[in-house]
């Protein structure tokens, strides 16, 4: 009796191998994960964080030009000094541009035209940051105070970035700030936190 029980629990077992599951139903098993996969990012790129490219070499050498980094949209409704945003100026046709902040509404910033020392509410900033000193100040008039609800950035390779010491881009408002850059994802060789 127990080789009969023996028996037919191999050959159920056999039968359970030899039905398999059509390529239909694989296809669209994988057609669902897909579609779940490709919601799930563009959910997440909407509303929480998005990937954002760097273009130029105006954050040397913090950024690399084609370095990808994720961008936090949620949650970041005050900029703080020193953090790194992506940001719309106008005077670029709504081109995003990745800078650092450097000050904040109220703020006055001032730039010594003969060392390239920056300083905002009278202190010097250090900066290890930047990849050479500052040569040019801009076009703008220092002492320069920052309107309120607005940041003065500029980019850490001073003497190669448009920002916020040109007149024609100037401070720009806390609504032009896509969000701050927090994470390097690629190249993978300098992946990390900002």
């Amino acid at each position: 009796m127990a080789e009969n029980k023996s028996t037919g629990k191999r050959l159920a077992d056999s039968g359970k191998a030899n039905q398999k599951k059509s390529p239909v139903t694989d296809l669209f098993y994988w057609a669902e994960a897909l579609v779940f996969a490709l919601t799930f990012l563009v959910l997440l790129s909407v509303f929480f964080v998005r990937f954002s490219g760097v273009d130029g070499s105006s954050m040397l050498p913090t950024l690399v030009d084609n370095d990808q980094v994720l961008v936090q949209l949620i949650g970041y409704d005050e900029p703080e000094r020193g953090d790194i945003v992506v940001v719309y100026a106008p005077y670029f046709e709504n081109e995003p541009l990745v800078k650092r902040v450097i000050a904040k509404g109220g703020d006055v910033v001032d730039i010594d035209p003969n060392t390239g020392a920056v300083s905002v509410n009278g202190e010097q900033l250090v900066e290890p940051y930047i990849s050479e000193p500052l040569l040019n100040a801009g076009t703008l008039s220092y002492p320069y105070e920052v309107p309120e609800g607005q940041v003065f950035v500029m980019g850490d390779n001073r003497n190669h970035s448009s920002d916020s010491r040109l007149a024609e881009i100037g401070s720009l408002p806390y609504e032009n700030i896509i969000g701050k850059v927090f994470f390097r994802i690629f190249p993978f060789t300098r992946l990390g936190s900002l």
